[in-house]
């Protein structure tokens, strides 16, 4: 300990010279030197420290810690900074702790081992980290802050945007109502002027003629008008009660009526209907073994739906072609088939085929309004049933009806 003492020594010259705190140890930490900035830094007089555990300087919770990292520290005998990672405190003389950092030096003189620690005080740069980390913190909860609101700006002008977006899909919703209403009511007119115009126009010159044919003998001729006349005007009839039908189908006021019937009564009343409008060589096969089907479903709704699709098979093909029904049974379904010879539907206008009004390129020239497969669609929807096609361009078609045998009673 001696060789620390001399007053002479280049150690004690250098030490005094340095700012900050210098305490050295031997390997048992009993204090062997010190310089005055230490003595001053911890409030002790000169050479008062000497002799004194290492353990003087540091406050009593970090002493058994202290005391594992210092033999593990001579173990390695390797400069490092003291404490790295974490938080070291000096023990003042007057009982006080204070933040420092300390920086370990290992060396050897005669064959003795020490360790020469440089201290410094660091309790204005905790403060100033201190400060430092209350402003972040002050500064991340004013960014929390703002980010909420911002968020908050962000979800309104969300919300408000969606409005914007539902009002505006609203407003194109109704516009484009609007247009298909303007389109389905020129549509109307136009079907109206045309299909009724020719009717009435033919029931005005059959009564015109009736009218000349006076004599008996002419009775004939007066009866032709005359069956010219009914004609038309069940053709008229036929209409209303189709655009009636419509209003009933979209204002759900149609009150569907189940019963008991064999198919056959009514495919009978349809064929025996169609055979007057029937042209030169068309025949109608009726279907086998249907005597034993009973179903359970509305009679006048099939009835509809049969009468529409045999006469479309008859008005849209031509003289001496074929007809033929046929009705199967599959599980709880019956299955009724309309295939005719006629014109067919092109296959890029099949998909609209349903659509209320359509009617195909290639049957402008006959009478019809469009609306009657629209309508059966309709009445099968709502009865669990369905009507599907095949058809094919000069060919014919094939309109299939399923429904089930046991309706709603």
């Amino acid at each position: 300990m001696e060789v620390f003492n001399s007053s002479s020594d280049i150690y004690q010259i250098l030490t005094e010279a340095i700012s900050e705190g210098i305490v050295v140890v031997n390997e048992k930490q009993i204090i062997v030197a010190t310089n005055q900035s230490l003595n001053s830094l911890f409030g002790y007089k000169k050479d008062e420290l000497v002799g004194k555990s290492l353990n003087t300087l540091i406050p009593e919770k970090y002493h058994h810690n202290h005391s594992s990292h210092f033999k593990s520290f001579m173990n390695e005998s390797t400069k490092r900074q003291m404490g790295h990672g974490r938080d070291l405190y000096g023990l003042k003389k007057d009982g006080s702790t204070f933040p420092v950092e300390a920086g370990l030096n290992p060396f050897e003189i005669y064959g003795k081992r020490y360790v020469m620690a440089l201290i410094i005080d660091i309790t204005v740069r905790k403060e100033q980290e201190l400060e430092i980390q209350e402003l972040n913190t002050e500064l991340e909860g004013k960014i929390a802050e703002r980010t909420k609101a911002l968020n908050e700006s962000i979800l309104k002008l969300q919300k408000e945007v969606e409005k914007r977006k539902q009002a505006e899909n609203k407003i194109k919703e109704s516009l484009r109502k609007e247009r298909e209403l303007s389109d389905l009511k020129t549509k109307f007119l136009s079907l109206v002027s045309h299909e009724f115009k020719t009717p009435l126009s033919g029931i005005f010159t059959s009564a015109t003629l009736a009218g000349k044919y006076t004599k008996e003998e002419q009775q004939e001729k007066r009866e032709k008008h005359i069956k010219t006349i009914q004609n038309k005007v069940k053709y008229l009839n036929n209409i209303l009660d189709d655009f009636l039908s419509i209003e009933r189908i979209e204002s759900g006021k149609v009150n569907y009526k189940y019963s008991n019937f064999p198919i056959s009564k009514v495919i009978n009343e349809v064929i025996y209907g169609a055979n007057m409008l029937l042209k030169e060589g068309q025949i109608i096969n009726y279907p086998e073994g249907i005597d034993t089907i009973v179903i359970s479903f509305d009679e006048k709704i099939l009835e509809l739906t049969l009468t529409n699709l045999v006469n479309n098979a008859i008005k849209y093909s031509s003289e001496n072609t074929t007809i033929d029904i046929r009705v199967t049974e599959e599980g709880d379904q019956l299955i009724i088939e309309v295939e005719d010879e006629g014109m067919g539907i092109p296959a890029a206008e099949q998909k609209h085929i349903f659509n209320r009004y359509f009617r195909a390129e290639n049957a402008l020239l006959n009478q019809g309004t469009g609306i009657g497969l629209n309508i059966v669609q309709n009445h099968l929807e709502n009865l669990d049933g369905t009507i599907t096609f095949t058809s094919e361009e000069n060919k014919g078609s094939t309109f299939k009806v399923t429904i089930p045998t046991m309706g709603n009673l």
